[in-house]
């Protein structure tokens, strides 16, 4: 199989129909910078923001009692510019999950537009050693219905 076999049977992640689970945040006027459009660091705060609400819900936080997620990477496509006012969609799915770490792909949408697209490495890791920690099965089983929603995805 060549390279462009491989990107073909990809999953395109600009189609808002592969993402699990979705949040929104605003655009911010000191979000902006000197060329008017919103600063793209700012795009790693909304990325954050659709990884929030899969991992700390109040009511039942994915991470047990004693550990949190940290970032092992982060790769960023931008994809268009953004102009404040407005808000933006944030669209997240797991597309990996192994022993400590998952892999998600995140997508920014701003209307119908995707303006950025991601792929995000966390690492489960305890809070006292600072090491990684193996997922339960209640993780995986819950992260299991987080995956993308395209058939063949």
């Amino acid at each position: 199989m060549t390279n462009s076999d491989t990107a073909t049977n990809a999953p395109d992640p600009t189609d808002r129909r592969l993402y699990a689970s979705w949040a929104r945040d605003v655009l911010r006027y000191r979000d902006t910078d000197r060329q008017g459009h919103v600063n793209n660091a700012v795009f790693a705060t909304f990325l954050e923001s659709g990884r929030v609400a899969i991992f700390y819900d109040s009511e039942r936080p994915l991470a047990p009692e004693g550990a949190s997620f940290v970032i092992a990477r982060l790769v960023l496509d931008f994809r268009a510019e953004v102009h404040w006012p407005g808000e933006v969609e944030i669209g997240s799915s797991v597309t990996r999950v192994g022993k400590s770490s998952m892999t998600l792909a995140q997508a920014l949408f701003v209307g119908e537009t995707c303006v950025a697209t991601a792929e995000t490495v966390l690492v489960l890791v305890d809070n006292a050693t600072r090491k990684s920690r193996p997922f339960t099965e209640d993780m995986r089983e819950r992260l299991s219905h987080l995956g993308h929603r395209l058939p063949g995805a």
